[in-house]
């Protein structure tokens, strides 16, 4: 093909789940034959990636590149939005920081990003066979659609049929598509090639009569009632149901404080997996318990959050816990609380110069500069975790003067991080993914506890993820018209008939 086909899964809410299906799609085009990529103009996430070229962009897109078995390009998320307030983000254009903005602002100025919208989609046009699009939020928030570069305003732009789904696990799903039909002009109605109903779980007969009213009243086809699928894809930021857990019910408890301005806690989700390693989060001193290891996730506001662990009573938490011999360990921002000073001199992190003192649980000094450092790097661990292959990346403004042992060095030499007895800190995204990592933690926390580990050998996170995606796309595959939607674009399935 000359230039892609394309097809953008749009939803009535944030949380329809738009991503899943749009990961599915991705597994799915990919098993027929065409090379796929995904796109999203314009992402709002705290859960971001570094490519290997140094770029910075939004996970979904990630999740969903590799679905379809391709390496994630910047390309893929020209607007990473990351929110550093209730009403401010920082803008990321085509992987570079363009700087702070409030709402208000950025909403004026986002119609100028078209141009870095579609230079980088016209440029995926020309490499793949098919663009798999998806939008944010719903097509018919009537107060933003005057300069919409996400939902229908991109249909627009990039000429792209549409599907529409919604949620019915939230209840409500036949107005949720009737009136975000409804509420769209005329022009843009005629783009959407059928509906979805997204996370059912029960009898699909019992909602026949409802599909055929509905069918009715907006004068588009149910394509297909897609079930509540059990595949363990990583999910985006607040709406994601795996940070309300709270209990677990393995040999070794893992407690993950849920920072408020939590970022990257897709860190984690390898943890998951592991036969020892029960996950879950926590807000509150009540929650904490007797844990066998303490995570400090990432965050997109390191001062604030340290504040807000310092008043809920978490730090002092911690700081007993650590005391007494329970592991601490720090990713990025967490790992910066965890020193004995942040400083930030140009008021990089909310505007205002100033100094706190850290956790004080690691002889390490951190101040806040602009630059922003962005890089994928391998290292081997120190001890305890000796030996470990990690392979992550870095996104982090801070820079921290160490005066103690590193977590790990670096395939150039250099040391990163810090370990002081049961408490550890890193800048390095992703580290549990290689899964040696991962092994060496269970066996550590296993000795600490006097458990033998037992023999079952969790699957490589990559391993894990193939094998997620395509549980997630036989589940997709078996529930949509794929005759439909191959027609949509123009094309012919080439699997034959829906399974």
């Amino acid at each position: 093909m000359s230039r892609a086909k394309c097809i953008m899964v749009q939803g009535t809410m944030s949380g329809a789940g738009k991503s899943l299906l749009c990961t599915a799609l991705c597994r799915i085009l990919a098993q027929d034959g065409y090379k796929t990529a995904p796109f999203k103009s314009q992402n709002m996430a705290l859960n971001s990636f570094v490519t290997r070229d140094g770029l910075e962009m939004g996970r979904a897109q990630v999740v969903q590149a590799q679905a379809a078995g391709i390496e994630p390009d910047v390309r893929m998320n020209p607007i990473l939005l990351k929110p550093s307030s209730d009403v401010g983000s920082q803008v990321i254009v085509n992987g570079e920081v363009r700087g702070n903005m409030p709402a208000a602002e950025y909403f004026r100025h986002k119609r100028a990003l078209i141009p870095d919208i579609l230079r980088a989609y016209n440029s995926l046009a020309e490499e793949y066979d098919i663009l798999v699009i998806e939008g944010a939020g719903s097509p018919a928030e009537i107060n933003l659609k005057a300069d919409d570069i996400v939902n229908m305003g991109l249909a627009e732009l990039v000429d792209a049929p549409v599907l529409l789904a919604g949620d019915i696990d939230r209840g409500g799903v036949f107005a949720q598509l009737y009136g975000t039909v409804a509420l769209l002009e005329e022009q843009e109605r005629s783009r959407i090639k059928g509906l979805i109903i997204n996370k059912f779980r029960g009898d699909v007969e019992i909602l026949r009569p409802g599909l055929a009213m509905l069918e009715d009243k907006t004068g588009l086809p149910v394509l297909g009632v897609v079930p509540y699928l059990d595949a363990d894809i990583e999910d985006e930021d607040s709406l994601s149901e795996r940070l309300c857990r709270k209990k677990t019910v393995k040999p070794l408890d893992v407690a993950i404080v849920r920072l408020p301005h939590i970022s990257n806690f897709t860190d984690f989700i390898p943890l998951e997996q592991h036969p020892l390693l029960g996950v879950r989060y926590l807000r509150t001193v009540r929650e904490m318990g007797a844990p066998d290891l303490v995570l400090l996730p990432g965050t997109k506001n390191t001062v604030e959050d340290l504040l807000w662990l310092r008043q809920s009573g978490l730090e002092a938490a911690l700081q007993k816990l650590a005391a007494g011999g329970t592991p601490v360990l720090g990713v990025c921002g967490g790992y910066q609380m965890l020193g004995h000073t942040l400083s930030d001199p140009e008021g990089c992190e909310g505007g205002t110069p100033r100094t706190l003192r850290g956790l004080g649980l690691l002889p390490t000094e951190t101040v806040f500069t602009a630059e922003k450092r962005r890089a994928q790097v391998t290292a081997r661990a120190a001890a305890p975790f000796a030996g470990a292959a990690l392979t992550g990346y870095e996104i982090h403004t801070g820079r921290t003067a160490v005066n103690g042992a590193p977590f790990c060095t670096m395939a150039d030499g250099t040391p990163e991080g810090c370990v002081e007895g049961n408490v550890f800190g890193t800048y390095l995204h992703g580290l549990f993914d290689s899964g040696e990592l991962t092994e060496q933690l269970a066996a550590y926390l296993c000795r600490r506890r006097g458990i033998a580990p037992e023999q079952a050998v969790p699957l490589s996170m990559e391993t894990y993820r193939e094998q997620q995606f395509d549980r997630l796309a036989d589940g997709v595959r078996r529930a949509l018209d794929m005759d439909a939607v191959y027609a949509a674009m123009g094309l012919k399935n080439p699997k034959g008939a829906s399974l």
